[in-house]
Parts: C-alpha cells; sequence; structure tokens
C-alpha cells in the first residue's frame, strides 16, 4: 500500500488519481467526524463532499504529508462547525452554505496544474445547465455573491442556495468517480471562449454588432436587467447602441464557460463629459441553447 505521505505529495503535485486514493482511503475516518458531530443527518454527507473539495484546493497549505488523515479530518471538523454555526430556527429557505472566506483565491486560480484544471472542469460541465450558472458565477467569477448570481440568473436568492448545495454534492461525487479518466484540455476550451468574447466586443466598438445579433442571438431572444425580464433581440441591441454612441467604452476583464453557460465580465470606460453614465462594471450570463444565444443576463458592479 502506498504511504500517506507519498499520495499527499503526489496529489499537491498535481496526481489527481492519488488524490482521490488518499480522500477514499479516509472517508470513513472523515464521515465519523462529522457524525460525531453533527450527528446521523443528511448534512454528513454534505460535510465529508465540502471537505474534500476544500483540501483539493488547499494540499499546497499541508505542511506535514504524512498526517494527511488527521488534516482531513480537522477540515471536515471546520466545515461541521460552520454548518451548525448555520443553523437556523428560521427562515429554513435560505440555509447559509458553507463556501470558501473571500480571501481565498479562487478555484481556477488554485489549479496551477494542466490535469487538474481538466479534471475540475470536466466535473463542471457534467452539471445541469441551471446548476452550471450558479457554480460558474460562485467559483470562477467576480460576480460571486448570492445577489449578484440571482440577478444573472433571474431566479431567487433561496434558488441560488439550493442549486450551489445541490451542485457542490454532484461536483464532489463526479470528481471522486472521474479521477484518472482523460479528458479534452481546459486551456483550449478556455482560449475559445476567450476568442469568442474578444471577437464579439471587438464588432461591438466597430458598430457592426447588429449582425452579429442577427446571426447568432435566437429570435426567441431574450435579456434579463438586474433579474428581470425586460426585452428581446430589439431591445438588447437597442441597449448596445445608446452606450456606445455616448461614447462608453467597454472592455473584457474575465471569462468563463462550459459548454452551453458562458460568464463575460468586463468594465465600462464612460467619457469624461458623462462619466455616471455606465456603472465601473458588469457581467453577462449567456444561456446558448442549438449552438445560439437564447438568453442573456446582465448584471452590474463597482
Amino acid at each position: 500500500m502506498i504511504p500517506d505521505d507519498e499520495l499527499a505529495r503526489a496529489a499537491a503535485a498535481g496526481d489527481v488519481p492519488a488524490f482521490a486514493l488518499l480522500t477514499a482511503r479516509h472517508r470513513a475516518g472523515m464521515r465519523a467526524t462529522a457524525i460525531a458531530l453533527l450527528g446521523y443527518t443528511d448534512e454528513v454527507d454534505d460535510a465529508v463532499q465540502d471537505a474534500v473539495l476544500t483540501a483539493f484546493r488547499r494540499l499546497p497549505t499541508l505542511r506535514d504529508p504524512g498526517s494527511a488523515g488527521p488534516w482531513l479530518r480537522a477540515i471536515v471538523r471546520n466545515v461541521c462547525r460552520t454548518q451548525l454555526r448555520a443553523r437556523r430556527p428560521i427562515p429554513v429557505a435560505e440555509p447559509e452554505l458553507y463556501l470558501p472566506a473571500a480571501a481565498e483565491p479562487r478555484p481556477d486560480e488554485m489549479l496551477d496544474t494542466a490535469d487538474a484544471r481538466d479534471w475540475v472542469r470536466h466535473a463542471v460541465g457534467r452539471l445541469s445547465a441551471p446548476i452550471r450558472e450558479v457554480v460558474l458565477l460562485r467559483y470562477f467569477s467576480g460576480f460571486s455573491s448570492y445577489h449578484q448570481i440571482a440577478q444573472l440568473c433571474g431566479i431567487g436568492v433561496d434558488t441560488v442556495g439550493s442549486r450551489l448545495r445541490d451542485g457542490r454534492r454532484i461536483l464532489a461525487r463526479t470528481l471522486r468517480d472521474t479521477a484518472g479518466e482523460a479528458y479534452r484540455t481546459a486551456d483550449a476550451e478556455a482560449e475559445t471562449h476567450w476568442a469568442l468574447a474578444r471577437q464579439h466586443f471587438t464588432t461591438i466598438h466597430r458598430g457592426g454588432y447588429a449582425s452579429v445579433i442577427e446571426d447568432w442571438y435566437r429570435p426567441d431572444f431574450s435579456v434579463m436587467f438586474l433579474g428581470a425580464l425586460t426585452g428581446d433581440r430589439t431591445a438588447f441591441g437597442t441597449l448596445i447602441d445608446w452606450t456606445m454612441e455616448a461614447g462608453v467604452v467597454g472592455t473584457l476583464r474575465d471569462v468563463a464557460g462550459s459548454d452551453d453557460v458562458l460568464v463575460w465580465e468586463g468594465a465600462f470606460h464612460n467619457p469624461p463629459e458623462s462619466p455616471d453614465h455606465c456603472p465601473p462594471t458588469f457581467a453577462w450570463m449567456l444561456r446558448l441553447r442549438e449552438g445560439r444565444v437564447a438568453r442573456i443576463g446582465v448584471a452590474y458592479g463597482v
């Protein structure tokens, strides 16, 4: 049997099967730790799954690879304590979910090896589109608050919470079950998403976006501003024209995507004569159907 310290070192270096084997070896002890704190409840498996995801992100902080087991159980205890603090008599519609602290790097920034990026992106791609939307926004974008996610997806804050909970549960199971498989490269997929976004914004600034809307946006396309359904292709084109005619320049800051769900983030640069014309930052959540945009959610930030 491969010792824990060898598995931990290999996992920290990006060996996905080693990480899967290490966590599988200690899963029983992690579950026992969760039961001791939470009792025999449905939250136990959630706590273990959250701890596995947390351990994957924090492997570089494990100073003693030989103590991987106690370290994993300590993460479970921290997750359980967070869940216990979040338990409230009312309301039950919006349970506080265990999520990474705001000061922590985003998951995509923690995935230093290509194999790890491919593994996680592949798992995200297996989520249903509604769940994938909130997961991409929460973990792979700067518009990650429950309120911003609700605006971009056109759903309630409580629904954001429940979809994140389901997403993390499915993601943890998929990561466990697919370790060591071969996937298409996440870096190549990311560059494809970037190229598409750059093409769109270049076309916007050249004044020819009407043809893009006609060709790439479905006839039944709809747009949501700040969570409210407000228009169709014509309304969206009018908004783009109004913004550009005012001398506003939009620049891309970040792009994330998975199959038929894309997230584009950017900044507005207002002209001197109208410094408050647009908010400082924006995000578009694009949902595709049959290769064309069916819906865009729009939200603004500071």
